[in-house]
């Protein structure tokens, strides 16, 4: 599942852990999470449901 992922920034050079999402959002095709990193970078997560 999405929630056991572990998130990381993939900023060049960054490789921070992302731990609370900034936005989430869901729809029949999935969710999406959007993490703000420290460096300024955003990672976006993808998952379809089951």
């Amino acid at each position: 599942m999405i929630q056991d992922l572990r998130v990381e920034c993939d900023a060049e050079g960054c490789e921070r852990a992302l731990t609370e999402p900034q936005l989430v959002f869901e729809t029949d095709a999935g969710r999406r999470e959007a993490y703000e990193c420290a460096c300024g970078a955003v990672t976006v997560t993808v998952a379809r449901p089951r």
